[in-house]
């Protein structure tokens, strides 16, 4: 069985797959300071659920943008997985053309997004990732990663806008009844959902205008409650990541 471990700056999504099967994923919060014994822990209490253990596990493959956090699990993969494990970076084989200016800065996360991506649709295509930030990764008609926008993500930008403005405050991400809002909550309902849902169909259709027809898939943990409102989003792929990581393992296997 195979580990797919895509460690966010916020959210760690972790994916058990058996064979091209995913037999099961979860999400929780992503611990900076934890150690690699401490992920196996973790993990460990993880798989119990399903009455496996770490010695089910025959390998890992993990994307990580915490830096200290792909040590740790590097680690992990030596204590516990007898050294079978691949950290996502520029010594693995990803099956893409990257066209970009330093393809070393190029976060893992978004690799295996475009990789899924393009195996996926087999055209072009851009991955929308709901994440910290919300990224837009752009894939050519032939496989090749172009490149991508960054944006702030819907999370981070309720929080700057709470701990800025002394008379607001976080909120629910549910959408309002209407759009003008009649109270706080949700005039900031309204504001969130319809402001980045805007945000997405815009970019989405710039990088078309560029690339041509392209076929958009969003991701990420916070995708649900902001893509019903998108006109440009094709569909959402809650695992795009995780299969991403499965595809990149297969590619280096052997």
């Amino acid at each position: 069985m195979l580990l797919a471990i895509d460690a966010g700056n916020t959210q760690t999504h972790i994916g058990l797959f058996g064979g091209r099967e995913l037999v099961q994923h979860w999400r929780l919060a992503t611990d900076r300071q934890a150690t690699a014994d401490k992920l196996a822990t973790d993990v460990g209490s993880l798989l119990a659920l399903r009455e496996l253990s770490l010695r089910d596990v025959d390998a890992a493959i993990v994307s990580s943008v915490v830096p200290v956090l792909g040590h740790e699990y590097e680690q992990l993969c030596e204590r516990y997985l007898h050294g079978a494990g691949a950290i996502v970076g520029p010594d693995l084989r990803i099956g893409m053309p990257i066209r970009v200016d330093s393809p070393h800065e190029l976060g893992a996360d978004r690799l295996a997004n475009a990789v899924a991506a393009y195996e996926q649709v087999g055209d072009a295509c851009i991955a929308v990732d709901f994440g910290t930030s919300i990224n837009y990764d752009v894939v050519s008609p032939a496989g090749e990663f172009l490149g991508g926008v960054f944006a702030p993500g819907v999370e981070i930008s309720i929080e700057a806008l709470a701990h800025r403005a002394a008379r607001l405050f976080k909120i629910d991400l549910e959408p309002p009844e209407h759009v003008i809002g009649k109270n706080t909550a949700q005039c900031l309902q309204a504001g969130v959902i319809y402001g980045f849902a805007g945000q997405v169909d815009a970019i989405v259709s710039r990088i078309r205008e560029e690339l041509g027809e392209a076929t958009a898939i969003a991701t990420g943990g916070l995708a649900g409650p902001i893509v019903p409102f998108c006109d440009e989003v094709d569909h959402v792929d809650d695992l795009l990541t995780l299969t991403g990581l499965r595809l990149i393992w297969e590619r280096n296997r052997g």
